[in-house]
């Protein structure tokens, strides 16, 4: 896997649409990748690398040098618990799509 695998979660106010977005290989820097998101009128929410984020119920993508949108929603990402091998963790959700951000934050 790639070391510049990146997870972002942002909410675009103006199109009242949240998205989680992976980027496998394509910036060397994971400001860079925010920042197109940004500029494109999203609010960024969370931002994670592979060695920080834990999938839940969808898994990295192999392909490199790629944007993937991985879910999309209507409203803002829902900030939840999720309890994984017997740790409960904060946990974002964008549709039916769940992922730890940041596995150093138990609840």
């Amino acid at each position: 896997m790639n070391t510049q695998y990146y997870r972002i979660t942002a909410y675009h106010a103006a199109e009242n649409t949240s998205i989680i977005m992976d980027c496998n290989g394509l910036y060397e820097q994971l400001w860079q990748f925010s920042s197109d998101l940004v500029k494109k009128g999203f609010q960024i929410i969370h931002v994670s690398n592979a060695t920080t984020f834990l999938d839940v119920n969808f898994g990295k993508v192999e392909r490199e040098q790629k944007y993937f949108l991985r879910a999309t929603a209507t409203d803002a990402p829902e900030n939840t618990t999720h309890l994984l091998d017997g740790i409960t963790y904060h946990a974002i959700k964008v549709a039916d799509k769940i992922y730890i951000p940041d596995k150093s934050k138990k609840v």
